[in-house]
């Protein structure tokens, strides 16, 4: 895939998918979750399966952080299932969120380079 298969502003290298669990969720509130985040500068595809309670979203980690997406779910009158492996990939999503924005500020870095001169 390129860059060209993504929504504008959504670079690939930095797209991240998201699969969350939640709770109390009714048809109402699943069609204004995923209206919201929709809207979100970043985000490149969201899905939410009322019936499993899954919503599903794809965003470029230079732009939006997980936790914009939990703030949105929890505003609208449902939360993360507080299961051990919703909470354990929650984590795992936060560690990842903030690798990837430090490998954005990152300079590379090259042996083969001369040092500068004094």
């Amino acid at each position: 895939m390129s860059d060209m298969d993504h929504r504008p502003g959504v670079h690939e290298a930095y797209l991240l998918k998201r699969h969350l669990k939640l709770e109390d969720l009714d048809a109402a509130k699943a069609a204004a979750i995923a209206q919201e985040i929709d809207r979100l500068v970043g985000v490149d595809s969201v899905a939410l399966d009322k019936d499993t309670r899954r919503l599903d979203v794809a965003y470029d980690a230079s732009h939006l952080r997980i936790e914009q997406v939990e703030e949105i779910v929890r505003r609208h009158g449902t939360d993360l299932d507080h299961g051990w492996w919703t909470q354990f990939k929650e984590g795992w999503y936060r560690f990842t969120d903030q690798n990837v924005r430090d490998n954005i500020q990152h300079e590379p870095w090259s042996s083969t380079k001369l040092p500068p001169r004094r």
